[in-house]
């Protein structure tokens, strides 16, 4: 149950690259207007891009792969790692 609760936090990056970089965009958006309001010190600009190969790299392609060996979500377990090695490759 572990790994679906994390999934379902991140399931934009298992996704289409349309729904993945909308939910991207939405995201940066969110810190961004919280970096120029004052509430976040870090603009996310800066690193944006290795931060989202990072994640995908250590979090999210990692996760896909234990939703597909346990099978909980059956073929669409398959789908959600491909489409998150898509969207590394895509971001990229």
């Amino acid at each position: 149950i572990e790994h679906i609760i994390q999934a379902s936090d991140v399931a934009h990056t298992m996704q289409h690259w349309h729904t993945f970089i909308r939910w991207n965009t939405r995201l940066y958006n969110e810190l961004y207007l919280g970096y120029k309001s004052g509430h976040i010190e870090t603009d996310p600009t800066d690193g944006w891009y290795e931060s989202q190969i990072s994640f995908l790299d250590g979090y999210v392609i990692p996760l896909a792969k234990k939703l597909q060996e346990c099978g909980v979500f059956g073929v669409s377990g398959d789908e959600y790692l491909t489409y998150a090695q898509l969207n590394r490759t895509e971001w990229e």
